[in-house]
């Protein structure tokens, strides 16, 4: 049997959370696939199904499926608040002059996006992570899967970063994630991870240093690969990023690497 649906979850405060089901539930292996920023984007369900063709059961949940953020965090009013922000030179990012004048600029929905997406990301995140839990305990009720990964893009990178230190998944893919708030949390990451940075993304690959020397501290399994010339968000096919190379070698590598460790 082959599933390929679309179902929801009950979450920590109630929320359904819509999510994409795809792949054979009788398998034993089930993988987690975290959104970008854009949520469950035609991207993230072309490459959820593209993972279950090769055995795994795959859950990709909305996590945008609160009534008021199903609206607000559309990919058009996303989209307009990030060109607006990073218009802002880096430095300036926490200098409450400069963001106020971005957001007197910025419509009301550009306003709450740049809000809860780019001052308040830590909350906003922290809530992700407990929709993620609630996903995964759903998977392991109701499936029972014997083995379990976790893979994340852009914002989902450094959430699946994140949920591995949370929770003993088998294997983790980052594609340009940043680091877990608490660095030393590295420590309690179960299985081997796999990282995978564009060249090109100074923000995310400044903080490589500091994780690879806690992958050496703790004694935890790292495969790390960067794609010279690769920009940020170079895997999705339907971005202005895409880079075919380099997207081609990721999905080998980390598909054969799935392949290895959730048996």
């Amino acid at each position: 049997m082959y599933l390929d649906s679309d179902i929801e979850y009950e979450t920590f405060d109630g929320t359904k959370v819509q999510s994409l089901l795809t792949g054979d539930p009788d398998s034993g292996r089930a993988i987690i696939v975290i959104q970008e920023i854009w949520g469950l984007s035609n991207f993230i369900r072309s490459y959820s199904r593209r993972l279950s063709s090769l055995g795994f059961l795959v859950l990709a949940p909305h996590l945008y499926s609160r009534t008021d953020e199903k609206e607000l965090f559309k990919q058009e009013n996303i989209s307009n608040a990030m060109k607006l922000f990073f218009e802002v030179p880096p430095d300036k990012r926490r200098d409450a002059a400069t963001i106020q004048k971005i957001l007197e600029r910025a419509s009301s929905e550009e306003r709450e996006v740049i809000k809860r997406i780019m001052l308040d990301r830590g909350t906003l995140e922290k809530r992700m992570i407990k929709d993620l839990e609630r996903g995964y305990e759903f998977l392991v009720k109701t499936y029972k899967p014997k083995k379990m990964g976790v893979v994340g893009f852009c914002m989902g990178g450094g959430l699946s970063f994140q949920i591995s230190t949370k929770l003993p998944f088998d294997a983790t893919v980052i594609f340009y994630g940043a680091n877990p708030p608490e660095i030393g949390d590295i420590a309690n990451i179960k299985g081997p991870v796999m990282a995978l940075y564009a060249g090109d993304d100074p923000n995310i690959n400044s903080g490589i240093p500091d994780a690879v020397s806690a992958f050496v501290k703790y004694g935890k399994q790292i495969e790390l690969k960067i794609y010279p010339g690769a920009r940020h968000a170079f895997f999705n096919n339907d971005g202005l990023s895409y880079n075919k190379e380099a997207a081609d070698d990721a999905w080998e590598r980390s598909s054969s690497f799935f392949r290895r460790y959730v048996q």
